[in-house]
């Protein structure tokens, strides 16, 4: 149970935890798993009940090479991670990521995961975009999937398991603020509770971070409202940089018009994206992958078809997404989800007619630095290209809010729920290793929360400047229309400058309605302190940025370039500087990739 201090910090209520995971999805349940089982004393913070966390949304499948279906090995997905990623990723954490894979889902099946079966029993795998056998001489079907629920599944299974082993949860808490002592030491967290707005220091020897991304800093987006880049704003406040943030995967099948995501699972089953003259379009683009090419590929070329004019619909802006030639059967066996989606957002049946879709934003493949162990991690000097960096003691990040970095340039599918078991299960394993229990806490400066205080009070007592909504919506207009799937250098050159003009406003933000329930207005007004890092970190960072690789698309830098831009950015907050480091390509026993012009 928390030891609750009476010793003050700031003025503000003290509880002690070994550890203090910030984020209820499948990284901070899998890692606060493997710490109760442990002994560990927990506790995991969550602005959600656990089970509507964002991992929840997850649809497709979960990437291992099982080879249940036909031969596959962890070498040729860690090839189709690597290409997939543009040859950004660092292949020594993508070796570790798919090595881990086939255990890590085998534990989860041993959890109690219900997902599907073949009739022999073994789970049921199914094709996703950019997995191939043989180092990209097929498709192979390595999804492992829970019909088209498998985040669902997921969550559900991590929160049971989290309650048989007593993890202490903190429901409808929202993490605020970082506190660093004098040795730049992680020493916890200042939380407000959501329902009454009471504020209280969460001390722990080990704070991680497992917030999610932050796709709600766009107009159009497949993320959950809660997605508002909560660690990342944290982090960037505490003097962490936030690294490769101008990589913003938009996922191919956005509902046309809701942004509702529909899962790549059903190209993988079969289904076909057709243009306005009935043509399947990505034979043309992909001829061996087809449909099934990354994310990146397959999103470009429905905006080419798009910007030709083969658009769908009365205002020719979206293209249409078949599988009512699967049959009924198929659908409602494997698809029962896409098909409710369908109805509710698109008005239209799959089962007998194609769903509109387009390109919208889905995933963060920035975010945090952290090692394979979730440790968050800086380089050492302004020189980052030198490859040395320090350790940031105390912290930790997993999942999509930390950059390790395994999905490089664009991620690959089915790559995001294996990053959240694999790596929350490393850091579990890591804190548990070095015996956290045993460690002793570090020194909390007294004034650790003085900064979110004021904070606080100028938001609560401004009463007037600029209104919290409107702010959300200027973010989130400026990074959709300056920062989209085709880039140039004029629209990202406004785009900072109208991101930066924003963040000079925001000691005016206030709230009108400061009576509303539950402190709604209020924590709307705090998550915007957050989206407005997220979002300056993108748009500079992409600005900077002149070439064309992965998901970071640029019309006057059309060609990847290997020679000047094969690094990682690093972005600071408080003068907005940019460092660079290195991409590891030497994997840790294995051959290297080394980087080739991508054809699908």
């Amino acid at each position: 149970m928390a030891e609750i201090l009476s010793h003050k910090i700031s003025g503000l209520p003290r509880r002690r935890f070994d550890s203090v995971i910030v984020g209820a999805g499948g990284a901070g349940m899998r890692c606060s798993l493997q710490l109760a089982q442990s002994g560990v004393n927990v506790a995991v913070l969550s602005k959600v009940f656990p089970t509507r966390s964002h991992t929840v949304a997850a649809q497709g499948g979960i990437g291992a090479s099982l080879g249940n279906m036909s031969e596959d090995n962890w070498y040729w997905h860690m090839f189709d991670t690597v290409k997939g990623s543009d040859y950004l990723g660092d292949q020594d954490a993508i070796e570790f990521m798919c090595r881990e894979a086939t255990s890590a889902v085998y534990e989860l099946e041993h959890l109690g995961m219900p997902f599907d079966r073949n009739e022999d029993g073994t789970i049921y795998q199914r094709p996703f975009g950019g997995h191939t056998a043989n180092l990209g001489e097929k498709p192979v079907q390595r999804a492992c999937a829970a019909a088209d629920r498998t985040g669902h599944a997921l969550l559900h299974t991590l929160y049971q398991k989290n309650l048989e082993a007593k993890t202490q949860f903190f429901i409808e808490w929202m993490a605020l603020d970082l506190v660093r002592n004098d040795d730049g030491d992680c020493v916890g967290v200042v939380a407000l509770e959501m329902e009454t707005g009471d504020l209280m220091f969460f001390e722990s020897k080990a704070t991680v971070l497992a917030t999610g991304g932050a796709g709600r800093i766009w107009a159009a987006s497949t993320n959950a409202f809660i997605n508002t880049g909560d660690g990342a704003g944290m982090a960037a406040r505490a003097d962490i940089p936030l690294q490769d943030m101008e990589f913003w995967q938009f996922h191919p099948t956005g509902v046309a018009g809701a942004g509702v995501l529909i899962t790549e699972g059903v190209r993988g089953e079969g289904g076909v994206l057709l243009n306005s003259d009935g043509e399947r379009f990505m034979e043309r683009y992909a001829p061996t992958l087809k449909d099934l090419a990354p994310r990146d590929f397959v999103s470009r070329s429905m905006g080419q078809e798009i910007n030709e004019g083969r658009g769908c619909g009365e205002n020719k802006d979206h293209v249409l997404l078949k599988l009512d030639h699967l049959g009924e059967e198929k659908i409602l066996k494997k698809l029962p989800s896409i098909r409710e989606i369908a109805i509710k957002f698109a008005n239209v049946d799959p089962i007998k007619d194609p769903i509109p879709v387009v390109p919208t934003i889905h995933y963060q493949m920035g975010g945090i630095p952290t090692d394979i162990n979730g440790q968050v991690i800086i380089p050492d000097s302004q020189d980052g290209m030198q490859g040395s960096h320090s350790v940031v003691e105390g912290l930790y990040a997993i999942g999509e809010c930390a950059c390790v970095s395994v999905h490089g340039a664009n991620r690959l599918g089915t790559n995001s729920l294996l990053d959240l078991i694999v790596f929350g299960r490393a850091t579990g394993r890591y804190l548990v290793n070095k015996n956290i229990s045993a460690e002793g806490h570090r020194r909390v400066p007294s004034d650790g929360a003085d900064k979110t205080i004021e904070r606080i009070k100028r938001l609560d007592s401004n009463k007037s400047g600029e209104d919290v909504m409107e702010t959300g919506d200027l973010i989130r207009e400026t990074t959709q229309k300056y920062c989209g799937v085709f880039r140039n250098e004029e629209l990202l050159k406004k785009g900072v400058e109208k991101i930066l003009d924003i963040n000079s406003s925001m000691d005016k933000l206030f709230i009108k309605d400061k009576s509303s329930v539950f402190n709604t207005a209020r924590i709307e007004a705090i998550e915007i302190f957050n989206m407005i890092e997220v979002a300056k970190a993108t748009i500079i960072s992409a600005d900077a940025r002149k070439e064309s690789r992965g998901a970071h698309s640029h019309d006057n830098f059309a060609e990847r370039d290997d020679k000047s831009w094969m690094k990682h950015t690093l972005w600071f907050s408080e003068d907005n500087r940019l460092d660079y480091k290195p991409v590891i390509l030497k994997p840790s026993s294995v051959e290297s990739f080394a980087p080739k012009k991508r054809t699908f």
